[in-house]
């Protein structure tokens, strides 16, 4: 219920969901599920880098172009710039790709007179056929992350997902794609879909600067209050609000098995700081911290 007041999505069943392996694994799930697509091919990232797995990606969508199927791409203006500024993104073009920068920055000194720069679409949503989405960390970029390799590898999780939850993505891909520019792709989100079969239930919620800012937090806050054996979480991030932490502290108080677990080293020393500056109450609340040293914990969980 509190996740269907965000967007108006009710929970679906008849889905299927595989958790790839890793990085690498998920980039080439998806260049295997473009090169599988037969009428479209959706997709949104944050960052995408032109790099060895950014580029296996944009010949497999210039590849899907060249045998008829509609490739819709979008990638934040700021956080893709390197891609965006590079050869390839006119090169899929040429190629028929259709392709759009989300809330393009121009001239990075003269943005701040225009609008706020700090305002970034950080999605990453595929979506195949209607059928097929992907959910989770995953940049469009190798782990070893070359503008910021000293953090390297990047850690992320990835899903796989088939069924009718693909729509829900759908709509949000649609929502942010139409507001870039002046296709209207509504009638895609008025297709029948087929009919399921048993499978998990799921629910999109995507949140932004259109949505009540306390969103993620009440859902967040819900689902740990909800915990009856255990909660484990994982985030690049924890900088909670005196809500959530709360709710965390609770969870432990009550004997739920709570543990937290962040990288060691982080990309934002600011944020690294603040995070370790809500360790003390966690650990005397009985939640159990661990730091990861593989790399850099991207993972949300």
């Amino acid at each position: 219920l509190v996740g269907r007041s965000v967007n108006g999505f009710e929970p679906v069943g008849g889905n299927r969901g595989r958790l790839l392996a890793d990085s690498n694994a998920s980039i080439e799930s998806l260049v295997a599920d473009i090169d599988a697509a037969q009428d479209h091919v959706h997709l949104l990232f944050y960052i995408w880098l032109p790099d060895n797995n950014g580029l296996k990606v944009a010949k497999a969508l210039q590849r899907a172009a060249g045998r008829g199927v509609t490739c819709r791409v979008m990638a934040d203006g700021l956080g893709s710039r390197i891609m965006i500024e590079s050869e390839h993104w006119p090169g899929m073009r040429a190629a028929g790709v259709n392709v759009a920068s989300a809330l393009p920055i121009g001239h990075l000194l003269l943005r701040p007179l225009h609008g706020r720069i700090d305002l970034r679409n950080h999605r990453k949503i595929v979506v195949i056929d209607d059928w097929i989405t992907y959910c989770g960390s995953q940049n469009c970029a190798d782990p070893e992350f070359r503008i910021k390799a000293k953090y390297a590898p990047w850690v992320d999780a990835l899903i796989r997902f088939e069924g009718p939850i693909a729509r829900q993505n759908q709509y949000l891909f649609a929502s942010d794609w139409m507001a870039q520019g002046d296709e209207d792709i509504r009638e895609l989100l008025r297709r029948p879909l087929p009919p399921t079969e048993p499978g998990l239930t799921a629910q999109v919620i995507g949140t932004g600067p259109t949505v009540r800012n306390s969103a993620m937090p009440e859902i967040f806050e819900t689902l740990m209050y909800a915990a009856r054996r255990e909660l484990c979480i994982t985030s690049p991030y924890y900088v909670p609000d005196e809500a959530m932490q709360t709710a965390l502290c609770a969870s432990a108080y009550r004997g739920i098995a709570t543990t937290l677990i962040l990288p060691a080293r982080n990309d934002s020393l600011f944020v690294q700081a603040a995070s370790r500056s809500y360790y003390a109450d966690l650990l005397a609340a009985g939640v159990r911290i661990f730091e990861y040293e593989g790399g850099l914990l991207h993972t949300k969980s």
